[in-house]
């Protein structure tokens, strides 16, 4: 196989991976009750950094989201409008990466922006102020500092998990 051909296919394999890991991390949350409470934490929302090390993630978090939330019953705007949160604040971290500090910013304000008003619109959650608020810390605590921690441990291994791309 040539070397362009092997790398799309590593790129498409990476892509895989983080999707399906998003997923498994989401049903986690799902099953220990704190995906869905008033302040969300998803552990899969730490992989929002991922872009940061590879473009392969992008496509991968968009796919793993979509799939969670089909997989979680979640309402059709949350599956559209979730989902492309999670991919906006993945293109923007990607945009980003030459600071580390600034990789969870994307999906946080992304989120923070989106999903609010798709808590209102599909489910009825007000007033929509508090949801800006507990959205707000909910990514804080996911990306953020969740987040951060899987960007450290991951930079360590850097070079053997994310060759150049």
């Amino acid at each position: 196989m040539n070397t362009e051909k092997s790398q799309k296919l590593m790129l498409l394999v990476r892509a895989a991976m983080i999707a399906a890991l998003y997923v498994v991390l989401t049903f986690i949350a799902n099953a220990m009750g704190i995906a869905s409470q008033v302040i969300q934490i998803r552990f899969s929302e730490a992989l929002t950094i991922l872009p940061y090390f590879t473009p392969a993630a992008i496509p991968g978090l968009f796919i793993g989201c979509l799939l969670a939330n089909i997989l979680t019953g979640c309402a059709v705007p949350d599956i559209v409008f979730g989902s492309l949160a999670t991919l906006i604040g993945a293109f923007f971290t990607y945009k980003l990466r030459k600071n580390k500090w600034l990789a969870p910013m994307p999906p946080i304000l992304s989120n923070v922006m989106i999903v609010p008003f798709v808590l209102l619109y599909a489910y009825g959650v007000r007033p929509l102020w508090f949801s800006f608020i507990t959205i707000a810390v909910g990514e804080a605590i996911s990306c953020g500092l969740l987040g951060m921690l899987l960007l450290f441990t991951l930079n360590k291994y850097r070079s053997a998990l994310f060759p150049v791309e």
